[in-house]
């Protein structure tokens, strides 16, 4: 009977969709909306292993790379609203969570249980997060493939996480919600219709949608977007015969249109859903190169020219065998793309982001240094540096070093504040482990982690130092982050 009641819950909240003052459904369980006293990183095991360890794990309650954005400050309220696959301490039961940083009192609540995955542990169903014009804090989880719906949520009142109304119930992983000025909603996402291909849909207030319209068929993609100044931009691999251990090549895509039309870098005219693998849309074949890619982040430069952020590898296994694995940045420009190689590190799913200063300085932050599990997923945190347009790229910092547990899945913010410029997530890829989350400032000198234990309602995150090696508990030095940029 519990299966034929959820069904009927769904069903029940796909038909409340027509007013916002309706009650909403809520195809939820017990935990929804509830508040934990700490914030606690979902610790996950793909359990595909080879030699060296299992292709992807560890603490991944910033994954993946294609759920964007998982953060965004409103200057309007001085906060940092973010989400993140949680659970509960020593469990692996997935809880999608919302909060905020305030960056007036340096604080954050305690987070909110936005929904409750029932018992999924997978972090591929976890959440994105967006705003729109009058500050609702929109949530949008991820489902994975046909087997498990995702869910699309509303926060009850503008710049809260308090509380969230379940608004819709439909199949969408890797959810990429974009809020276009003057236009509402454009979300890019994925379905599993043959293999894992591209759509987006479009929305003026979030109640009523258009229909999905494909954006790339080709056996199956993965992509990283991003939004700015109306313009919708998306880079993405594809899969061929559908596998996603032969993922390759790179494609980009941009609409300036809310989707009716997409183009080019150069503004060539592309027909969609995009089904030939040498489409205009190609940057480059990376296949007849024998390189797999792996997409990382999308931004633009001041005259805004995309940015890709991507890592390459000779092999999809852990290990040796993959090496070299490169951090490659490629960037249109008037004579066309360029390539420039960033760094190297040790793992496929070493992921970060880039950034673009306003004096034209470009960053990338990630985990691009080996970590204490040397081959799993993850290391220790960088910020690598270039001021002549990505020719060349520097080490400017050590973020984090002499860890316990491996730092995975930097995340940028949207509208990234100096204070809270990266956010990301610890555990051990090797085996079973706490999992705590993580944000630094600009200059990477001040990284704080979020609270485990909360006695009130809102706590100064720590400042964090590093590990020891004997312990597992992190050196931790209360300091006040109002003041600190």
């Amino acid at each position: 009977m519990i299966p034929r009641r959820r069904e009927l819950l769904i069903l029940l909240a796909f038909l409340s969709l027509s007013v916002w003052g309706s009650p909403v459904v809520q195809a939820q369980s017990d935990l929804a909306n509830q508040k934990m006293d700490g914030y606690h990183g979902i610790w996950f095991t793909l359990g595909q292993f080879s030699e060296y360890g299992d292709k992807y794990s560890g603490g991944l309650g910033t994954y993946t790379a294609n759920h964007r954005p998982i953060a965004v400050y409103s200057e309007k309220v001085n906060r940092t609203f973010f989400v993140y696959g949680g659970t509960k301490p020593g469990q692996k039961h997935l809880l999608i969570m919302a909060s905020f940083y305030d960056h007036s009192s340096g604080e954050v609540p305690r987070p909110t249980v936005v929904h409750d995955k029932r018992g999924v542990d997978d972090p591929h169903d976890n959440g994105s997060i967006c705003l729109d014009q009058e500050g609702y804090v929109w949530v949008i989880v991820s489902g994975r493939g046909q087997r498990r719906p995702g869910f699309k949520y509303r926060s009850r009142r503008p710049f809260s996480t308090d509380v969230f109304d379940l608004v819709s119930t439909e199949e969408l992983t890797y959810p990429q919600p974009w809020w276009v000025e003057g236009r509402g909603f454009v979300h890019l996402f994925t379905k599993y219709t043959a293999g894992r291909e591209l759509y987006w849909e479009t929305s003026r207030d979030g109640k009523t949608w258009s229909e999905d319209s494909k954006l790339a068929g080709m056996g199956g993609h993965y992509q990283v977007s991003w939004q700015s100044k109306g313009r919708v931009m998306t880079a993405f691999n594809y899969h061929p015969g559908g596998n996603v251990d032969k993922r390759t090549n790179l494609y980009y895509l941009e609409s300036a249109d809310g989707g009716s039309s997409w183009t080019t870098a150069a503004g060539q005219p592309v027909s969609t859903p995009v089904t030939d693998v040498q489409s205009p849309a190609l940057i480059r074949d990376f296949q007849s190169e024998g390189l797999l890619v792996y997409p990382h982040d999308l931004n633009v430069d001041l005259d805004g020219n995309p940015l890709i952020l991507f890592l390459t590898s000779r092999d999809y296994r852990p290990g040796p065998v993959g090496d070299p694995r490169i951090w490659t940045l490629a960037h249109w420009t008037k004579q066309g793309w360029k390539f420039s190689e960033v760094t190297r590190s040790t793992h496929n799913y070493d992921t970060g982001a880039i950034y673009v200063e306003p004096d034209g300085t470009w960053l990338v932050v990630g985990p691009t240094e080996a970590g204490p599990q040397r081959y799993g997923t993850g290391g220790e945190v960088a910020i690598w540096v270039s001021r002549d347009q990505g020719a060349t790229w520097a080490k400017e910092r050590d973020v984090t070093k002499g860890s316990k547990y491996n730092h995975s899945y930097v995340r940028r913010p949207t509208n990234a504040h100096p204070d809270f410029y990266a956010f990301w997530a610890d555990g051990n890829p090797d085996t079973f482990s706490p999992s705590r989350l993580y944000f630094c400032n600009r200059k990477g000198d001040k990284v704080f982690v979020l609270p485990e234990k909360m006695s009130g309602e809102r706590e100064a995150p720590k400042r964090y130092s590093g590990h020891s090696e004997e312990s597992a508990t992190p050196k931790l030095v209360p300091t006040p982050l109002g003041a600190e940029r």
